[in-house]
């Protein structure tokens, strides 16, 4: 859950934008002074973003923001203000904020914002994890034993030898990421930063800035220099998620990083050199995309040197009592789970339109709702005991359901159990709010 932090002396508007953000699915903790907002995120380490008014009986949020970042850099903050001071926002950036807003003429752009301040707080950690946590073994993470999953592995490990650029496809939830990690961790440059981005996640012009970062004065509250993710990757590798959903405008960029291996921060005039490796993986096809006029060939083919396409659930079925014990160790705190026979077929045979993700997912629910030390069958998702009795019923016949109605199915399930909350769904989706938009679209569901 998303924790957001208000400070505010007015207990009303603190409650009004506390039932707001609440609404938008946003854990909300309130503090209505300095001194008592200090302690409360000493006491709530779920905490990642501050909302804080500027003028406070106790103090002043622009001075309490420095105090904030010193003591939890991860965390971010937007201040509000009655009336906008130059010098205040200024200031306020320089000390770390995240953003300086005037009350009631920006209420728009609060929600957006926070999710924005979100995305930030999460790039931050994961970056930190790059760089402080190469002792994960993503090798351990790579779980299976099925020959499609051996054929893979044994094409990673030979790519991770170069610095080649690698493309990873196929459907959505497959691993890629996992994936990308194994192949960095493999690889001589395991030692610097694996650092990944979602392009869905972004528009154009905050891609853009979280990719080559910018200059001081660039724009308008630019007030110090920001490295981007680029620069963070250098002697690393940099992990492009989505690169199928990344705008046109930024794709000659992004080649021109690949082929020369400089790059331009914004604002800047001379060109940055970095040396990365380049990981990008998707879900679509990108020669259509080509087709449409959505993704240039020569950047394809500069990313697609060394292609390996994951292998969907439904073709590794061998894999899935591996995952399932994983999984179930892993959420229930337990070694010694058993699945009954009849919880296990269900699983096998069921077609997983979300791949590991779902599964992931799925034994995650199953693991909260289990009242023996064996998952049964009543404690799966009714989806999946339903198809299994379909299953039963007509295990001669063809599927009754197309890969399309599937996939609307399960975006309708999805968008059911978040309440309709698009950022949550697409998160739990496993896509871009982008391509989920598409699909709403695309498949006609109801808002």
């Amino acid at each position: 859950m998303r924790t957001i932090l208000i400070i505010d002396d007015e207990i009303k508007l603190r409650t009004l934008l506390s039932r707001i953000l609440s609404m938008e699915n946003f854990q909300v903790v309130q503090a209505e002074d300095c001194k008592s907002a200090m302690r409360i995120l000493g006491q709530t380490p779920e905490i990642d973003v501050v909302l804080c008014d500027v003028k406070m009986p106790d103090g002043n949020g622009v001075a309490l923001t420095k105090d904030i970042k010193q003591k939890y850099p991860f965390i971010e903050v937007i201040l509000l203000t009655a009336y906008g001071n130059i010098a205040d926002g200024v200031q306020a950036m320089k000390n770390g904020a995240f953003d300086y807003i005037i009350k009631g003429d920006d209420n728009n752009k609060i929600i957006p914002l926070l999710n924005q301040a979100f995305e930030n707080v999460e790039r931050k950690r994961n970056a930190n994890t790059a760089k402080k946590g190469q002792n994960t073994d993503y090798s351990n993470l790579v779980i299976g034993t099925s020959e499609a999953l051996k054929k893979n592995l044994s094409l990673a490990e030979k790519v991770a030898k170069t610095s080649t650029s690698v493309l990873l496809t196929g459907e959505t939830g497959t691993g890629k990421e996992i994936f990308a990690r194994f192949i960095h961790q493999m690889s001589s440059r395991v030692i610097k930063s694996f650092v990944a981005i979602n392009c869905s996640a972004f528009s154009k012009d905050l891609l853009e800035g979280e990719l080559f970062g910018h200059r001081a004065g660039a724009f308008t509250g630019a007030v110090k220099e920001q490295k981007g993710l680029i620069e963070e990757a250098d002697k690393g590798t940099l992990f492009l998620d989505e690169i199928g959903e990344m705008p046109i405008e930024l794709q000659p960029k992004i080649l021109r990083v690949l082929e020369t291996g400089e790059f331009l921060k914004i604002g800047e005039t001379r060109p940055t050199k970095v040396d990365i490796r380049v990981i990008s993986a998707t879900n679509r096809n990108l020669q259509d995309e080509i087709a449409r006029g959505n993704f240039r060939e020569d950047l394809y083919f500069r990313l697609s040197v060394f292609n390996i396409k994951l292998p969907s659930l439904k073709e590794r079925k061998d894999d899935i009592p591996l995952f399932i014990n994983y999984f179930m160790s892993k959420f229930s705190g337990k070694e010694n789970l058993s699945v009954s026979k009849s919880a296990l077929d269900a699983l096998i045979n069921y077609f997983w339109p979300g791949n590991i993700r779902e599964l992931k997912n799925v034994i995650e629910r199953s693991s909260i709702l289990m009242d023996s030390e064996e998952l049964q069958l009543e404690d799966l998702p009714y989806e999946i005991q339903q198809y299994n009795l379909n299953l039963s019923m007509k295990e001669t016949e063809a599927a009754p359901l197309s890969m399309a109605s599937v996939e609307k199915l399960h975006i309708q399930k999805v968008l059911r159990h978040v309440s309709g909350n698009k950022t949550e769904a697409a998160r739990l989706l496993g896509i871009g709010i982008a391509t989920l938009y598409r699909k709403i679209e695309e498949y006609k569901l109801k808002p």
